[in-house]
């Protein structure tokens, strides 16, 4: 008789995660597989106070199985269907050997469940044996993960509503409840529920802070610096830089035909003794336009209250300070008499209201297409795609995995909750349900692959040199980010893929790109997302767009809307007067009159909150506990992208301890792997 040891290691850190149901392994060997084996049920125990467990069993046989290649896990249903999560099976043979099967997936069902061994392996590379069971697991898959057949303008998305996810993309149990736990605190145990029902104007501007001061998580919290100084023309800088929407900047070389800004307009406000066209060649002179909102309609979802939408070009400059002012604000596209351009010399009123606008349209930018299109849609193509094209066994497969968990649960939630009819956009921001899909549409136009890159996005803006342009942290930063993301990703490609041909040779890897071109892309028009990879090169810049968007990139845009956006009138969602077409004739009942009122408010400050708050249990950037690798080489890899990583995050923190403003947003230690809020 020949003794093999298995272990079954089950759980996934939170609750539930066992099973009542009959479960049976086989091990299947070169030679032969052993005798359907029944697993003591004691093991299984649906509501144990442990989240994860680990049991041994002894399988005998009367010969010996050869090499063991795979593990067939079986569930039969006890009374009732109860799924279980299965993190690794562990295999002792009788001749010392261990062998391990990742799993790390819910078994929902009575169909089988065949496990490789955790090494990885391109398609080219399988065994005879091996090649049917791969073929089939993709055909499976591609039946559970369907591109949605609904006409749309977005990205392609799941085909599927929040109550028939598949269930290893849905939320787990301890998530579900937290996010729960966070809407009721913002809602209810915060007392804005007290708020929501009135829709009157705040009476001053002292007045956001009823709601404000409701949230702030201590005392003396870092966003009060935002609430007394948003109104300076420094603080309204900066966030060009290190704010939430930190892409909208760029240099300005020439100032654009419909932005009539003269030298004797702004002459006062250059500080060098330059002129306009000498400052604009020095490299002084940068700007923000947010034409991608002309044409747009504003919000109409609700008949009782107007609200109304610009589409401003703001003019910025880099005084002797180094720090970003505005110095000219035009509301329109469209210059002319009822479009002035508003200067910091003009009435205070006038100048205010003028950069609330802006802000007000930053906002919505942000939202729907540097948060939204550009970090949480593009990040379930590549997830979708991922699990209709890339075996498990297979390494990027392996890689990718951490990097889209909770991706298509939150994506759908938002579909159903924030940009669908009744969401929380039609409630209290100044573009509806439908105005996003035509702020998409424009924006899906100029999605490209290399603006996708982050240090060419930077380039392309002319925001690439810290002489030129000092304190840009998000740029700093993110470059150091990347550059650890791209090494760890060269580091784990050179393992599998020896040369280009390896790479062309991959029918998977070439699938996927494929899928994420003509498929998840479609509605993009004619976009320069690959359609194939040719070198390892490609591979790697391919691999780090996806981890980088879907952790850093998000971590960016994401984590900072409680900073930025808590103190309302510093980035109102919407406006209720439209802009002012002349000058001199806004006072503070005007402005207070445009800003959101009381019911908006409570909305967006209790969503903002809600997407701000990290997980109990939170992965961040490095953090894999689910051992997909199990080769020493990738394992080495993912010490020195730790090691890296954590560099990092000292210099940041180092540098963050003589600032005022402290930007954590791009620190390792506070960037979730995936998009997941």
């Amino acid at each position: 008789m020949f003794e093999y040891k298995v272990s079954v290691a089950t759980g996934h850190h939170q609750l539930f995660a066992g099973t009542i149901n009959s479960i049976y392994v086989t091990l299947v060997g070169t030679e032969r597989s052993s005798d359907k084996t029944l697993l003591d049920k004691s093991f299984f125990d649906r509501f144990g106070e442990e989240l994860l467990q680990e049991y041994t069993f002894d399988i005998h046989v009367k010969e010996d199985l050869g090499d063991i290649i795979q593990v067939k896990l079986e569930s039969e249903r006890y009374v009732c269907n109860y799924q279980w999560y299965c993190r690794c099976i562990k295999v002792n043979t009788p001749f010392g050997i261990c062998l391990e099967f990742p799993c790390y997936q819910w078994i929902t069902d009575e169909k089988e469940v065949v496990l490789r061994r955790g090494t990885a392996l391109l398609p080219q590379d399988e065994t005879d044996f091996c090649k049917d069971q791969r073929c089939a697991e993709l055909e499976s898959r591609q039946k559970t993960f369907r591109w949605s057949c609904l006409p749309s303008v977005f990205p392609m998305s799941i085909d599927a509503d929040s109550t028939n996810l598949p269930q290893d993309v849905q939320f787990e149990t301890d998530k579900t409840v937290s996010f729960k736990q966070n809407v009721c605190m913002a809602i209810e145990n915060r007392s804005l529920n007290k708020f929501l029902s009135m829709f009157q104007s705040w009476e001053d501007i002292a007045d956001f802070q009823k709601i404000y001061l409701i949230f702030r998580k201590t005392e003396r919290d870092w966003t009060d610096h935002v609430m007394e100084d948003w109104k300076t023309d420094k603080m309204f800088g900066y966030q060009f830089l290190n704010g939430c929407n930190p892409v909208m900047i760029k240099k300005c070389e020439n100032i654009p035909g419909n932005f009539p800004v003269t030298q004797e307009m702004v002459n006062g406000f250059l500080e060098r003794g330059l002129t306009l066209q000498e400052e604009l060649k020095a490299g002084n002179i940068y700007i923000a336009d947010y034409e991608i909102l002309e044409g747009v309609p504003a919000n109409t979802k609700d008949s009782k209250t107007h609200q109304y939408l610009a589409a401003p070009i703001c003019l910025l400059y880099k005084n002797t300070f180094n720090h970003i002012v505005p110095i000219a604000i035009q509301l329109s596209q469209t210059p002319g008499e009822e479009s002035p351009i508003f200067l910091p010399n003009d009435d205070q009123y006038d100048w205010m209201l003028a950069k609330m606008w802006v802000k007000s349209s930053d906002f919505n930018v942000h939202q729907i297409v540097t948060h939204l299109l550009r970090t949480h849609l593009i990040t379930e193509v590549f997830a979708i795609a991922m699990f209709r094209t890339l075996s498990s066994v297979h390494p990027v497969y392996k890689l990718l995995t951490p990097h889209v968990h909770y991706t298509i649960a939150i994506n759908t939630l938002a579909r159903e909750e924030l940009i669908g009819d009744d969401g929380i956009f039609d409630k209290a921001c100044s573009i509806d349900s439908n105005g996003i899909k035509q702020v998409v549409q424009k924006a899906m136009g100029r999605l490209t692959y290399k603006s996708m890159w982050f240090p060419e996005d930077i380039k392309a803006r002319g925001m690439d040199s810290q002489e030129d342009i000092p304190n840009y942290y998000y740029r700093d930063d993110g470059l150091k980010v990347w550059d650890a993301v791209k090494r760890f990703v060269s580091d784990v490609v050179e393992v599998y893929y020896k040369n280009d041909e390896n790479v062309k040779k991959d029918d998977e890897i070439q699938a996927f790109v494929l899928e994420v071109s003509s498929q998840g892309l479609k509605n993009c028009g004619d976009h320069d997302f690959p359609k194939t990879l040719e070198s390892r090169e490609q591979l790697t810049q391919y691999l780090t767009v996806i981890i980088f968007t879907a952790s850093a990139q998000h971590a960016a845009v994401n984590f900072g809307q409680f900073d930025w956006y808590a103190w309302i009138p510093n980035s109102p969602s919407t406006m209720r007067k439209e802009p002012p077409r002349k000058k001199g004739q806004v006072n503070m009942k005007y402005i207070m009159d445009s800003l959101p009122d009381r019911h908006r408010s409570c909305w967006i400050l209790g969503t903002v909150w809600i997407l701000t708050q990290l997980q109990k249990n939170e992965l961040f950037l490095g953090m894999y506990p689910d051992n997909h690798f199990t080769e020493q080489p990738v394992k080495n890899a993912l010490e020195t992208f730790r090691k890296n990583l954590g560099e990092v995050t000292k210099f940041i923190n180092n540098r963050n301890d003589e600032l005022k403003l402290p930007y954590k947003y791009l620190s390792p230690d506070r960037i979730p792997n995936s998009v997941s809020i």
